[in-house]
């Protein structure tokens, strides 16, 4: 086997593994759901593009968005590499994505493709872990994906077609928002970053995401998300799990 369809059948793999999860445990549909209530609520008017749509769950909260991902997918509208948008300049007004910046290769190419692709006053808008004082040891001991945060998040290059899709820096979105902030409004400089909303302290830890195990039942995180969402904006940058950034493409 190639290690092309070896990267494919363990793709296929994860995404069966994350449909079942998601069929059998409502406490991950009930904090994904606020996720897709967040990113709804954030988008302006025009065609909205999912990358990264994995499952296809974003649908129950967006009806009318495009789901593309990098791996095919009955359910998808069409397979792109986030790199290389297949859309013409300004074709967009929204990209949105859950968990998929801190996977892609070289995020600078897909900001200067967002760019060209947005509309003006269109937006890019994504939820991803969110590396706080308090989250940090939790995504750096207990997650099976790397935080790295000396490394640069704002590479731009050619991409590999035999890197796994998986390959993931989690503190990429977080370093973004924060110490190479003004270095990416120097490189892409048609994109604002709108806002950065840090959430989440308990509800998505406690709940396990895609993990077999859950800590709280799915009533318990909608109150528990209740009370969150009224401290967050005082100190979610120091307890939050979870990051949500809005770019604006300038009009």
């Amino acid at each position: 086997m190639s290690h092309n369809a070896a990267a494919t059948a363990l793709t296929r793999e994860a995404l069966n593994d994350y449909m079942a999860m998601w069929k059998r445990k409502p406490v991950l549909r009930a904090v994904y759901g606020d996720f897709y209530d967040r990113i709804a609520a954030a988008c302006g008017e025009g065609t909205t593009l999912e990358i990264g749509a994995g499952i296809g769950n974003l649908p129950e909260k967006l009806p009318d968005v495009i789901g593309s991902d990098i791996q095919f997918g009955s359910w998808l509208d069409l397979v792109a590499d986030a790199q290389r948008l297949p859309f013409a300049d300004g074709a967009l007004g929204n990209i949105v994505m859950v968990d998929v910046l801190h996977h892609i290769e070289h995020p600078l190419n897909f900001f200067r493709e967002a760019e060209r692709a947005l509309r003006p006053g269109g937006r890019v808008v994504m939820i991803e872990p969110g590396i706080t004082p308090l989250s940090w040891a939790f995504f750096n001991y207990l997650h099976e994906e790397p935080v790295v945060m000396d490394a640069d998040p704002l590479t731009s290059g050619d991409s590999n077609p035999t890197r796994d899709p998986y390959a993931s820096n989690q503190a990429i979105p977080s370093l973004i928002a924060t110490r190479h902030m003004a270095r990416f409004h120097a490189l892409v400089p048609g994109l604002t970053i709108r806002e950065a909303v840090w959430f989440s302290p308990l509800s998505y830890p406690l709940s396990g995401g895609f993990k077999p195990w859950a800590l709280l039942t799915a009533g318990l995180a909608r109150a528990l998300m209740t009370l969150e969402r009224r401290i967050e904006r005082r100190l979610g940058r120091f307890i939050g799990f979870r990051v949500m950034l809005t770019f604006e493409k300038s009009s």
